[in-house]
């Protein structure tokens, strides 16, 4: 029997981690929209210029949605706030996260508003002193309580960041081709692979993938790892309880590799970009693809003859039948904000009016409605049932419901030096230059070092 959304969706993020309190606040802002019209205008003409620059990283075709979404945002502010100009800067995501921001923490100058990642990154650059703490102003704006898991952008006790939304993930699949080929979503790891082989054979490509960016094709080893280790297992690296070589560890890489080998991703995968893998799935070269929630979005037109959504979503399933589902289930990406800020009155209060107008129910609603981003914060059901509207969406709620295992993606709990390193050992093994036994050999040794340094 299907479960209230407000349950559900209450539920999903508790990775490893208490959910927050179900407070109720008095937030309330109108519908953004980018026709909106400010009181503030004549305010704006006296009051002292001034600029607030912001790191995105919905650029490209995907994120157009959530670009819009960001520019109302945007519009929103700089009528609300006097003298206001929000300077948007648009990086692609891996750049912005391992390059770019890196680089201006380490000068310490990072914009005022920035694409973040909560754990690990946060707890970094608070302690260096870099963030702002935005306890104070959530106190202020009623919304401490809102908010369903803040423990990824909490560090020694305080907030430092927010998330955008969650995110589960699984695979997209090709329900019109599942249904003419007579073919059942599996439930074991051996029947996933049963329909692996019948795909191929059908001169399809089983698993739509771009592996241009070695944290795409992790995805998949991580969920793989997670069966064959357990869904703790990642937690353990950075204590030294568990070991990247461990032989269930080694197991689970292995498979990856044998799935490329038996030819279940496109060939040339390593020269695909993220965005490119979608297209395998959109022109029916492929017929399914592991992916984050967040791309339903991008199926919201393909419906089949019936009406209905032409694709559905189901997680990874175990190695034996009733084992239970697992899944990483998230709320890790969102907004930081500059420690700098502070100092600034102005930019101050240019950042609680973001995080009032962003962190509203309205763009909340928007963000599950027209891009399937699952919420981060409290929302009343009525409200979720409503703007759930897509059957997609709604399938991968349902099956968020069904996991029995959650747990964070591995990039959220270990050294950022060991997920570089662990980038381009996948990288290496999906190329078939190294065997996944002397990847986590050498991963270990990473790990260990990083451990060592107290990091």
């Amino acid at each position: 029997m299907r479960k209230s959304l407000i349950m559900m969706l209450s539920l999903i993020f508790v990775a490893g981690a208490l959910v927050a309190g179900c407070g109720k606040s008095s937030n309330s802002v109108e519908p953004v929209n980018t026709g909106a019209n400010g009181g503030n205008a004549q305010q704006n003409s006296k009051a002292e210029p001034f600029e607030l620059k912001m790191r995105h990283i919905e650029i490209g075709e995907p994120n157009k949605n959530r670009l819009a979404r960001l520019e109302a945002v945007k519009k929103r502010i700089e009528e609300q706030v006097p003298g206001l100009t929000i300077k948007l800067d648009g990086v692609d995501s891996e750049v912005n996260r391992k390059d770019k921001l890196r680089s201006e923490m380490a000068a310490g100058n990072p914009p005022d508003i920035f694409d973040a990642f909560g754990s690990p990154d946060i707890g970094v650059y608070a302690k260096e002193g870099l963030v702002l703490d935005i306890g104070p102003i959530l106190d202020e704006l009623n919304l401490r309580d809102r908010f369903i898991n803040l423990d990824p952008w909490t560090y020694d006790g305080k907030i430092y960041g927010l998330p955008k939304g969650g995110s589960i993930e699984g695979y997209f699949y090709n329900k019109e081709y599942f249904a003419a080929k007579g073919l059942e979503v599996p439930k074991t790891l051996a029947e996933l692979e049963a329909l692996a082989e019948k795909v191929k054979a059908d001169g399809k490509v089983p698993f739509a993938q771009g592996s241009k960016d070695a944290w795409v094709p992790l995805m998949t080893t991580n969920n793989l790892w997670a069966y064959y280790a357990g869904a703790d297992f990642t937690a353990g690296f950075k204590t030294g309880e568990s070991k990247w070589n461990d032989p269930k560890m080694v197991e689970a890489v292995s498979k990856h590799q044998e799935w490329v080998k038996k030819g279940y991703f496109k060939k040339g995968e390593l020269g695909i970009d993220y965005n490119s893998q979608r297209n395998q799935l959109l022109t029916d070269e492929a017929v399914m693809m592991y992916d984050g929630s967040w791309a339903s979005s991008v199926f919201n037109d393909e419906v089949g003859a019936d009406g209905k959504s032409k694709f559905g979503f189901f997680v990874m399933p175990p190695l034996n039948e009733g084992d239970g589902f697992s899944s990483m289930v998230d709320s890790n990406n969102g907004y930081g904000f500059s420690a700098k800020v502070a100092e600034d009155p102005q930019k101050l209060e240019a950042v609680k009016t973001f995080i009032k107008v962003f962190y509203s129910d309205e763009v909340q609603l928007q963000s599950l409605k027209e891009d399937g981003l699952l919420p981060s914060m409290i929302l009343n059901e009525e409200d979720l049932e409503a703007n759930a509207a897509n059957d997609l969406v709604k399938e991968i709620i349902l099956r968020m419901n069904e996991l029995e295992y959650k747990w964070p993606a591995f990039d959220a709990l270990v050294q950022a030096e060991v997920n570089t390193e662990l980038s381009s050992g996948i990288h290496r093994v999906i190329e078939g230059v190294q065997d996944p036994q002397a990847m986590l050999d050498a991963l270990q040794k990473v790990q260990d070092e990083a451990n060592a340094a107290g990091q």
